[in-house]
C-alpha cells in the first residue's frame, strides 16, 4: 500500500513538473521546432528547394526548421502529412504540382481548397533526358525509335502518375503514340530516377532541367529537349520540343502552404516571412570560399539562380487563380479516355493499410475462436489410464481457457492503445498519450501496477528529451502546450 501511495505521489510530481516546464515557454509564435514537409525524394529538385527554404526559415523566425522527406502513395503521403497536421503554425508542406492531380486520379480527397496558401516559389518545365552515350542526338530520333519498337524503352522520373509522367504521356500522345509505348517506372523522385538512368536500368528520364544539372555538367547526360513554349532562362541552349516540331509544354510548380484552419496572425508572420525570403531581403552563410576558407553569405535568389531553377512567386488572389487554372487544366487531361491508363494501378495508398487492419482482424477473430472451442470439446471414450487423470485435466482445462482469453483481452488492449494513441496524440499530446500507450502495454503484459507506472514516468520524458530535444523531432504538444 505504501509503495503504491509512492508510485501516486511521483506521478502526481511528474505531471506539476511536467505543466511548469512547459508553461516556462514563451507563448509567442514560433516557441519550437517547426516541420517543412517535403513528399518527394532527397536530392531532388523539390527537397533542394525546401531545404533551402527551411535554412532562410530559421534566419528570420528564430527557431528550428526540420525539412522531413515524406515519400510514397505518388505525393499522397506528403501531401496528406502536411495538410492533415494540427494547425498551429509548426507544420509546413512544400505542395507541389500533384497537389492539382491526385484527386482526378482518385488517390486522395485533397485540392488545392484544403490548403492555406502562402506562396509559390518556382514554376520548373518538365525536360527529357538520356544518357550521354545514347543513340539519339534530337527529338525526332527518339520519337523514330519509339515508332519502330513500341513498348521497349523505359522511362523513369516520379511515381506513376506523378507531374513528370503525365509530361511524357502527354507528349506521346501529342505524337500520335499510345502512352505505354515507352513503359513508365515509378521512383520517388527525380535523384533515384537519373541515378537508374546512368545505371542503365532505363533509358530515359523526364523531369526538370536544374534536377539533373549537377550530371549535364559531369558530361554524364545530355538532354533531347525542355517542354516549355520558349527557351527557359540558363539553358537557352537547350532546345524546346515546339522548336523540334512537337507542340507539347509543361510544368511543374511549388508552393509552401499550411493546414486549413492555421490562426491568422500565424499564418500573416510565415508570409511576411516568405516575401522577404524570396525578395532576398535576408541571407544566410551558405558556405566557404574554396581558396580561403572564408564563409559566403547567399540570398535565396541567389541560390535559385546558381542552381538553375526558375523563381517566379506568386501569392494572394494570384496564386489561387493559378492554383484554380491548373487544377482545372488537369482534370481536363487527366478524366480524357487517353490519359486513364496513366493512372491505372493494381494498388492504390491504401491498399497495405487495409491488409495490415485486415490480418489484425483475421488474428482477433481467431483468438476468440479457439477461446470458446477450449469450452466445447466433445467428451468420447476415455481410457482407463486418462480417466484416472481426469481430476488433473478436469484442473488444467479451465487454466488453458484462462490463458486464451487473456491473450484476446490482451491483443484488444493493445490494438485499441495504439488506435487510441492515433486519435488522441494531436489533441492531449505527446506525454500523455504515449505514456497512455506505454501503459496499458505494460499492464497487458501483467505487470505490476506500481511497476507500470514507475517504468511510464521514467521512460516517457527520456522519450521526449530524446526525440524533441536531443534529436529535434517536433512532437504533438496537445492543448495544454507540453
Amino acid at each position: 500500500m505504501m509503495t503504491d501511495h509512492l508510485c501516486l505521489k511521483t506521478v502526481l510530481l511528474g505531471l506539476v513538473l511536467s505543466l511548469v516546464a512547459g508553461c516556462s515557454r514563451s507563448q509567442e509564435y514560433p516557441n519550437r521546432p517547426i516541420t517543412l514537409v517535403v513528399p518527394w525524394a532527397a536530392g531532388g529538385g523539390t527537397d533542394r528547394c525546401s531545404r533551402q527554404m527551411a535554412a532562410h526559415l530559421e534566419q528570420e523566425l528564430g527557431e528550428h526548421v526540420n525539412a522531413v522527406n515524406a515519400t510514397g502513395g505518388k505525393g499522397v503521403t506528403g501531401h496528406n502529412r502536411g495538410l492533415g497536421a494540427r494547425p498551429d503554425g509548426y507544420t509546413l508542406l512544400m505542395a507541389t504540382l500533384e497537389l492539382s492531380m491526385m484527386h482526378w486520379s482518385g488517390l486522395t480527397d485533397l485540392t488545392y481548397e484544403d490548403c492555406v496558401p502562402l506562396m509559390s516559389i518556382n514554376e520548373d518545365y518538365a525536360a527529357l533526358f538520356v544518357r550521354h552515350d545514347a543513340p539519339w542526338k534530337t527529338l525526332g530520333e527518339l520519337e523514330q525509335a519509339i515508332r519502330d519498337n513500341p513498348g521497349s524503352l523505359k522511362a523513369s522520373g516520379t511515381s506513376s502518375g506523378g507531374a513528370w509522367h503525365l509530361a511524357l504521356a502527354g507528349w506521346l500522345m501529342a505524337g500520335g503514340f499510345d502512352v505505354d509505348d515507352v513503359v513508365w517506372i515509378s521512383s520517388t523522385g527525380s535523384n533515384p530516377s537519373l541515378q537508374e538512368l546512368i545505371s542503365g536500368g532505363v533509358d530515359m528520364v523526364c523531369c526538370s532541367l536544374p534536377e539533373a544539372a549537377a550530371l549535364l555538367e559531369g558530361g554524364k547526360v545530355r538532354t533531347i529537349g525542355v517542354m516549355s513554349p520558349q527557351p527557359v532562362a540558363g539553358y537557352e541552349e537547350v532546345p524546346t520540343f515546339v522548336s523540334q516540331g512537337r507542340d507539347w509544354s509543361l510544368g511543374g510548380w511549388r508552393a509552401l502552404v499550411l493546414p486549413p484552419g492555421t490562426p491568422q496572425p500565424v499564418v500573416d508572420k510565415l508570409k511576411t516571412a516568405v516575401r522577404r525570403i524570396v525578395t532576398g531581403e535576408t541571407a544566410i552563410v551558405s558556405g566557404g570560399s574554396a581558396a580561403e576558407g572564408t564563409p559566403s553569405i547567399q540570398t535565396f535568389p541567389e541560390f535559385m539562380d546558381a542552381a538553375g531553377f526558375d523563381r517566379t512567386w506568386r501569392e494572394g488572389d494570384e496564386l489561387q487563380t493559378f492554383f484554380a487554372e491548373t487544377d482545372e487544366k488537369f482534370g481536363v487531361l487527366l478524366t480524357s479516355d487517353a490519359m486513364k491508363s496513366v493512372n491505372t494501378e493494381r494498388f492504390n495508398s491504401m491498399t497495405w493499410p487495409a491488409v495490415l487492419m485486415g490480418l489484425i482482424g483475421l488474428t482477433l477473430v481467431a483468438l476468440v475462436a479457439t477461446h470458446f472451442a477450449k469450452g466445447k470439446t466433445p467428451v468420447t471414450d476415455v481410457p482407463e489410464t486418462v480417466a484416472k487423470a481426469d481430476s488433473t485435466e478436469t484442473a488444467q482445462e479451465p487454466i488453458s481457457r484462462q490463458l486464451t482469453g487473456r491473450g484476446v483481452l490482451n491483443f484488444a488492449l493493445i490494438v485499441g492503445g495504439i488506435v487510441a494513441y492515433c486519435l488522441t496524440v494531436e489533441k492531449v499530446g505527446f506525454p500523455i498519450a504515449a505514456g497512455g500507450l506505454l501503459l496499458v502495454l505494460l499492464l497487458s503484459l501483467r505487470t505490476r501496477v506500481s511497476v507500470g507506472v514507475l517504468v511510464t514516468v521514467a521512460t516517457v520524458p527520456l522519450m521526449w528529451q530524446l526525440f524533441a530535444g536531443l534529436l529535434r523531432v517536433p512532437l504533438p504538444r496537445g492543448d495544454w502546450g507540453f
